[in-house]
């Protein structure tokens, strides 16, 4: 297996790099933070005019028809810029109903037209039993801060359906809706909503909600794959000038150790990102490997995310310095799709149920 980037993914890469420079300075992105917008709109009609929205959505749908690798070219480069626009939300939930919802086409062609979709997997990993329920064909329940619930007119939902979980979407304008608006740390709105017997627009068949899952986990992982390089590249650069008696801060060992554990972690899930990424693309099952990236994707952000705060000392809790961003970013990332030890649980249960070493050698050696 191959994972290295084709000419034209690293063309698409170089692309997306160029666009989220323009939008992403430092300077832009304080911007953004007193601005009190939702997200970055200016860079978001420019990702639509690009087409960087609609990388998973079928041609037959509108989209570019591409895979799972140029989308993991893309948001790595949105990571590093911390370009707080949706483009993974909105395009899984969009190539999602375009291939198991029946009479949707409405929806999908508004969201290729640039009409933000909202996407919330909490009933898929809520840990006290979910708290959106599907009774028939309507929905009772609440979901909490749904990014751009309040902007999105419709939305992609996981809700318990008796012992199951289904994807339903539901129109956020319909009766028995309603939401409260809030803002995360790291700058991009949210909504609570609630839904008191609201009917739904269609309930996504086959195998949805595990497709939907694993392409949700290696998005949000290739995002932290982006912002964690940046974030260890800013603080290498920051602790070879910091001095403390009279010798840069990055000539000591424990802040070496620190930076080189960072590096290790970060290359360690490069390798199983780029091998659940090349297992999507090829159609094959993933289920473990999905397990084990988003709990190496949780602890990758972390883990870094506070060494990177602490080498910088009071610099790090500045706000008129950039490198706290990374930080509200990496938990933001971490928020998402259950903790470490929930994946890591459901990690060790696969492995239970599948003992046998089938599922490490299901290719054929030449591949």
């Amino acid at each position: 297996m191959d994972f290295q980037l084709s000419e034209d993914q690293r063309a698409f890469a170089d692309m997306a790099q160029s666009l989220f420079a323009d939008y992403c300075t430092d300077d832009k992105l304080r911007e953004h933070d007193a601005s009190g917008q939702p997200f970055m709109q200016d860079l978001w009609q420019q990702c639509v005019a690009a087409g960087l929205h609609s990388i998973l959505v079928p041609e037959a749908a509108g989209g570019l028809g591409l895979g799972m690798s140029e989308m993991l070219a893309v948001l790595e480069q949105q990571g590093r810029a911390l370009a707080q626009v949706p483009l993974w939300q909105q395009q899984v939930a969009a190539a999602a109903i375009a291939r198991f919802a029946q009479g949707q086409d409405a929806v999908v062609q508004s969201a290729m037209e640039g009409e933000l979709l909202a996407l919330s997997l909490q009933a898929a990993v809520a840990t006290r039993g979910p708290a959106l329920e599907l009774q028939g064909e309507r929905l009772k329940g609440q979901l909490q801060a749904v990014p751009l619930g309040e902007q999105a007119r419709v939305a992609l939902v996981a809700a318990a359906a008796g012992d199951e979980i289904k994807l339903v979407l539901v129109s956020l304008q319909a009766d028995g809706v309603s939401r409260v608006a809030g803002m995360r740390e790291d700058y991009c709105a949210v909504a609570d909503i609630s839904f008191r017997n609201t009917p739904v627009l269609a309930v996504l068949g086959g195998r949805a909600l595990d497709w939907v899952n694993e392409m949700a986990i290696a998005c949000l992982a290739s995002l932290q794959q982006g912002v964690t390089q940046e974030q260890l590249r800013r603080t290498v650069e920051y602790v070879s000038e910091r001095k403390q008696f009279d010798r840069p801060i990055g000539t000591f060992q424990l802040v070496q150790g620190q930076m080189a554990d960072g590096y290790i972690l970060m290359q360690a899930q490069r390798s199983a990102l780029s091998q659940l990424v090349w297992r999507l693309d090829a159609g094959l099952p993933c289920t473990p490997q999905a397990h084990a990236v988003r709990a190496q994707s949780n602890e990758l952000g972390l883990k870094v995310g506070r060494v990177a705060q602490h080498v910088h000392g009071g610099m790090g809790v500045d706000v008129t310095y950039h490198i706290h961003r990374f930080m509200f970013w990496c938990r933001a990332l971490a928020a998402e799709l259950g903790s470490a030890e929930q994946h890591l649980q459901a990690l060790g249960q696969w492995l239970a149920d599948n003992d046998t070493l089938g599922w490490k050698y299901d290719l054929p050696e030449d591949r």
